[in-house]
């Protein structure tokens, strides 16, 4: 049963921003609700305080609020890495700064400075969701594909737990890769679950290599398919999509 009461944000209540994430949190579920069906799940299983990495997948440009919305009412509020051109579009530029969002200059010298403040918000105790595709599937039926390690690197230089969440019904209210008016009618279901703790303890006390990284990174996509197949009813492929390869691996 999904939790329709929005529960308290310990990161709303303990920061300058406090009062305009609550307010983004109940505009944004003004607008979504009315239009949307959910199917929320495992609820339970999302930490409710302390530095946490949330590895989603993702399928669609209407991921973030649809996963901001089960987040929030599931009791954290969720930073994310956002280019760096939405800050400064006027007014919204302005409430997503104030909501602790993360800029991120991509194909810059200055991206790592995101990693640096994602980090930091670990170590204050904040929320970060990271989708380690780094980009809208390219699997043919909308499969998790092949992550990248930044969410690896990143759960091993704070030490943070890391949850996976799965999803499913974004992809029909704005499907395709570009931006588009979302299609309303008849109205979506948005499916989400939370995962247990993804099991990293053996690999934290090894060199950070590009072995360790990768075992980590496909720990973390076997999780969030695991939670996806769950919501889709379906059988994943044996192997998963490649975007460097153009193929399943």
């Amino acid at each position: 049963m999904a939790n329709t009461e929005l529960r308290p944000l310990s990161e709303a209540n303990h920061e300058p921003g406090g009062q305009t994430i609550a307010t983004v949190v109940r505009i944004v579920n003004a607008i979504i609700r009315p239009l949307t069906k959910r199917d929320w799940r495992h609820q339970d299983r999302v930490p409710q305080s302390g530095g946490v990495i949330f590895v989603v997948n993702h399928i669609s440009n209407a991921d973030p609020p649809a996963v901001g919305q089960f987040l929030a009412f599931s009791g954290r509020w969720p930073r994310f890495l956002a280019k760096a051109s939405i800050f400064t579009i006027p007014v919204v530029g302005r409430v997503i700064a104030a909501c602790g969002q993360i800029p991120v200059q991509r194909e810059s010298t200055h991206s790592k400075e995101a990693l640096v403040a994602a980090a930091q918000a670990i170590e204050q105790g904040r929320a970060l969701v990271i989708y380690p595709e780094g980009t809208i599937t390219l699997d043919p039926d909308l499969w998790p594909m092949r992550g990248k390690t930044g969410a690896a690197r990143l759960a091993f230089t704070t030490g943070c737990p890391v949850v996976p969440i799965g999803q499913w019904g974004a992809q029909e209210l704005m499907p395709g890769r570009k931006p588009s008016f979302p299609r309303l009618l008849p109205r979506k279901t948005l499916r989400f679950a939370a995962g247990e703790e993804i099991s990293l303890d053996d690999l934290r006390g090894k060199p950070v290599t590009a072995a360790t990284l990768a075992e980590a990174t496909t720990r973390m996509m076997d999780a969030i398919t695991v939670l996806v197949a769950e919501l889709r009813q379906a059988t994943p492929p044996a192997h998963r999509y490649d975007p460097d390869n153009e193929k399943t691996t």
